[in-house]
């Protein structure tokens, strides 16, 4: 039994596709049944389809309105929701930066679910489309070629956990895995890419770190080049005083959302949230997670800075991106897909270490099971996964020190 498990004996392809179209038929299902018991805009429990959507949308209206700054007054921006979905809708904040809010106002010029679905469709066109490129650049194009891959990222449970949300996981993923592609063959065009994920500012902590030890200042200077012209959109767009509205709610977002755990503490996949979920005190919690957030940024920039193949590096980034942030949700885990895929690239080049094969589908699984073990349990069990993950990159890359 230890070496099926631990040799990856498991893992056959004939079980990695039937359990990939278990996931996926069921995640088809469960949106199918949403979409058949809703009411109008809301689902049966009440709640507004696309649940998270809910607050780019209402955000997007207002600014659509002439009011893009109540969009960060949290009693305007519930009043809006309410009067989009009902008196007894619950409330979804709004938390991003101004230029986010020039997309979401695009949005909210069409009516509710059209806009949802362009808003999810279109990105997870991109999430599969960088996947595959990302894919083609790891050393691995076979891996590529093999329509196994597309039905895995397909099925990955966080993609489930993203579209019944209407969140942004896969923008994200998308952007983080395009920037990467473009990295060395186009590496200006790979900063303004790298630059658009300001859009979820605790996501770009550990990027500038990468893109240091790497060397590539060119990306760099790129990259902060696009995070100005988005803020000089967003001003030109709503004017400057929404930069003092949006500094003011951080406050709100910070104690509520965060400290608080206003979202649920089960929900957020964080060393810190884990903490708090246990009943540690909020100094406890953030003091580990600048431990545990800090050796990622170490582990990254060592990496970054050897000869580890650009599929490492890959991995490395993305999960030192989710390590290294307080706010990490279950649908953000989507960002655990390139970190699949790179490490079973490598594994097909330069074969599989013991446990490896296991840790990848913990991976795999974790995002739709994270939250009701942590619930049920006070467990978090992501944030210890991705440490794993993390641990295992840099031990394959430090035979390129």
């Amino acid at each position: 039994m230890r070496a099926l498990l631990w040799e990856g004996g498991f893992l056959t392809r004939e079980r990695v596709r039937l359990w990939s179209l278990a996931v996926l038929v069921a995640t088809l299902m469960a949106i199918a049944w949403l979409a058949f018991t809703a009411h109008g805009l809301n689902d049966y429990r009440g709640r507004p389809l696309g649940t998270d959507f809910s607050d780019v949308y209402a955000a997007g209206s207002l600014a659509d309105e002439g009011a893009p700054a109540a969009a960060y007054d949290w009693p305007q921006h519930y009043r809006q929701e309410q009067a989009i979905f009902g008196k007894a809708t619950p409330f979804y904040g709004w938390h991003y930066p101004p230029f986010f809010l020039v997309a979401a106002e695009g949005l909210a010029r069409l009516p509710y679910i059209p806009a949802l679905l362009l808003w999810q469709g279109l990105t997870l066109l991109l999430y599969a489309i960088a996947l595959r490129a990302l894919t083609v650049r790891s050393l691995a194009p076979e891996l590529a070629r093999d329509p196994l891959w597309l039905l895995v990222v397909l099925a990955f449970p966080a993609v489930f956990v993203n579209l019944t949300h209407g969140q942004n996981g896969f923008l994200t993923t998308a952007i983080i895995a395009g920037g990467l592609v473009l990295l060395k063959p186009r590496p200006l065009l790979a900063g303004l890419v790298f630059g658009l994920l300001a859009y979820k500012p605790q996501f770009a902590v550990a990027l500038p770190f990468a893109l240091a030890a790497g060397r590539q200042w060119r990306t760099f200077a790129a990259a902060a080049a696009m995070i100005f012209l988005l803020c000089a959109l967003a001003t030109l767009a709503f004017g400057s005083a929404i930069w003092p509205a949006f500094l003011d709610s951080m406050h709100l977002s910070r104690t509520v959302v965060l400290e608080q755990g206003g979202t649920g503490f089960e929900k957020i996949q964080s060393v810190f949230a884990a903490l708090r979920l246990l009943g540690g005190p909020l100094g406890l919690a953030y003091a580990a997670q600048a431990v545990v957030g800090l050796a990622a940024l170490a582990a990254l920039v060592a990496i970054w800075r050897s000869a580890a193949s650009p599929g490492l590096k890959g991995a490395a980034l993305c999960l030192a991106t989710v390590l290294s942030t307080p706010y990490c949700l279950d649908y953000d885990l989507v960002l655990l897909a390139p970190v699949i895929l790179l490490i079973t690239a490598e594994g097909r080049v330069r074969g599989f270490r013991s446990g490896e094969h296991l840790l990848l589908a913990a991976l795999w699984l974790i995002p739709v099971i994270a939250r009701p073990i942590a619930g049920a349990t006070h467990l978090a069990l992501a944030p210890l996964l991705m440490m794993a993950a993390l641990l295992m990159v840099f031990r394959r890359a430090r035979t390129d020190f």
